[in-house]
């Protein structure tokens, strides 16, 4: 088996070959201690193995559609904070540092999306943005819709955890991605939170048209457990829904009176 020869005949349909293995460094440094082992019979187990890696990953349109998903609403996002800071009313100090440093993460995560979605060979949406006569003149209604934004930002998240589950990306998970953004997504909406005087949890009393979903905020029970009266331990209702966020599907995000009603046309 001339292993090299196939690499270079794969090349020339494939340019990005070698891009496709962990290493190459690692790769031909194995394949040659293999062949100085004289354990050759070995190598087209290795070298499956190797090619399993390389192209054996595949990445449905619906993987691809939840990235376009998460893509919309970071577009959306970093609009929003984009039109704020060009707004001037944001005061100078620690609020315009902050609203800053959340519109650079949105870029941050808009370039990922897209990136990850182009490599994917997906075609990656483009264009979203914030519906401008949506948006809010006055600074304090600047905050509650970016709280908003960010809440639901981050049950959206959370509601498409489960599709990305075994999605690969090369090497990366793509589980493992959506996490990392979904918890800085709630750091913003812990700060933006703080900033407008409330907890920077989503607490029992604030059940609005924001936060209606299949499962409401309100929820109590987890995997069948009331947390109230079945733990051994008394907690109140305000406790177990503040505990935790629920999912919010992507009909519920994207209907217009959610997410999908701030959407430029």
């Amino acid at each position: 088996m001339n292993i090299f020869r196939i690499i270079e005949q794969l090349s020339e349909v494939d340019a990005d070959v070698l891009g496709r293995f962990d290493s190459r460094r690692a790769a031909f440094k194995t394949l040659g201690e293999t062949a100085k082992k004289g354990a050759l019979a070995a190598a087209p187990v290795f070298v499956a193995s190797l090619f399993q890696k390389a192209y054996g990953q595949t990445t449905g349109s619906a993987v691809i559609d939840v990235l376009n998903y998460a893509l919309t609403l970071e577009l959306l996002e970093e609009d929003f904070y984009v039109k704020m800071i060009a707004g001037g009313q944001v005061p100078t100090g620690a609020p315009a540092g902050a609203i800053a440093l959340i519109k650079k993460h949105e870029t941050a995560h808009v370039t990922l999306l897209t990136n990850t979605i182009k490599a994917l060979n997906g075609t990656p949406v483009a264009g979203v943005k914030f519906k401008t006569s949506a948006f809010p003149a006055a600074y304090a209604d600047q905050l509650a819709v970016a709280q908003a934004l960010e809440d639901t930002g981050v049950r959206a998240y959370k509601g498409q955890a489960g599709a990305l589950i075994g999605a690969m990306a090369g090497t990366t998970s793509l589980l493992q991605v959506a996490l990392q953004i979904h918890s800085v997504e709630a750091r913003h909406a812990a700060h933006i939170r703080t900033m407008r005087g409330q907890t920077p949890w989503v607490g029992l009393n604030e059940m609005g048209a924001t936060y209606t979903g299949a499962i409401p905020e309100s929820n109590i029970s987890q995997s069948g457990v009331n947390l109230t009266t079945q733990l051994g331990t008394t907690y109140s209702a305000a406790d177990a829904a503040a505990s935790f966020d629920e999912i919010l599907t992507r009909a519920e995000v994207l209907d217009s009176s959610r997410a999908g009603g701030l959407v430029q046309p």
